[in-house]
């Protein structure tokens, strides 16, 4: 059986598939659902819950806060920064603000969203600065390429990056070129958003491919099942899709189960071969 667990950041052992909550919060009238969706996904053992200031303008943190009350302490909470927040008393104020919606005195994780126009040792040390005040346990970054990461290993204090956060996806492997083979390197998890896709919306055919509904057939999954065992079944990668209604948080739960043979695996990569060379970090 695959690996269920990572350690992530200060805990020992996070699952490797989460809860992504982009998108959660524009609606007033699907509120209710997606902090259901939420609290299934706990009890289900999805306890790493992934957010942004960015989501909704905060509203998905707002959701997240709601979803946690009475249940804080069984999850690894991770937000992400603005970059034009990203230095100085800006971050001190953002990173308030994160954790007035979200209901909490602290973040396990705090990530840079995308790199901006703050120097990174500006970022850094902001960041440190929040880890000493008990405000974040451990920051990390999101959708940096290896260029921006062996620039930010140089910075002081720049290794205690705890995480990079990727889209990656069975169609979009990019990553595995230079990226992913560097974070495995240092041991360093890689958080892969967008892993269905969004819902295949990013590369026509993929839920729809033949070779992954064979695979799902034989395997009594789902497509959107055998994608995420397949990105999850990677060293040091966790997965983090997007988890609006219980069925789909259900189903991705499942995915835990779910082994690929060599067999599979090959005829996966095949049919959505990695590129032959380095290509610009995909992002969306």
């Amino acid at each position: 059986m695959a690996h269920t667990t990572l350690p992530f950041g200060d805990q020992p052992a996070v699952p490797v598939i989460g809860l992504g909550t982009w998108y959660m919060g524009e609606q007033p009238d699907s509120r209710k659902q997606e902090i259901a969706a939420l609290q299934a996904g706990i009890d289900l053992g999805l306890t790493l819950i992934d957010t942004a200031e960015m989501y909704a303008d905060g509203g998905a943190e707002e959701v997240v806060g709601e979803a946690l009350r009475g249940r804080r302490d069984r999850v690894t909470l991770v937000s992400k920064v603005y970059p034009w927040n990203a230095g100085g008393q800006k971050m001190q104020v953002a990173c308030e603000a994160s954790l007035r919606r979200l209901q909490t005195d602290y973040l396990d994780m705090y990530l840079l969203h995308w790199r901006g126009e703050f120097p990174l040792q500006e970022t850094v040390s902001a960041l440190e600065s929040l880890v000493r005040q008990g405000k974040i346990r451990r920051w990390g970054v999101s959708n940096l390429d290896i260029d921006d990461m062996q620039a930010l290993w140089r910075v002081d204090g720049g290794q205690r990056c705890a995480t990079n956060q990727v889209l990656y996806h069975l169609a979009s492997r990019g990553i595995e070129r230079q990226l992913l083979p560097w974070c495995q390197q240092q041991q360093m998890p890689v958080m892969a958003y967008c892993p269905l896709a969004q819902a295949g919306r990013l590369r026509q055919g993929l839920l729809n491919d033949p070779v992954v509904n064979e695979i799902a057939d034989a395997h009594q999954a789902t497509a959107a099942q055998i994608l995420l065992a397949w990105a999850i079944g990677h060293p040091g990668v966790l997965a983090i899709p997007k988890a609006a209604s219980i069925p789909h948080v259900e189903q991705n739960a499942g995915a835990l189960a779910i082994t690929l043979s060599a067999d599979e695996l090959a005829r996966l990569d095949n049919a959505w071969p990695r590129p032959a060379k380095k290509t610009p970090l995909d992002m969306v």
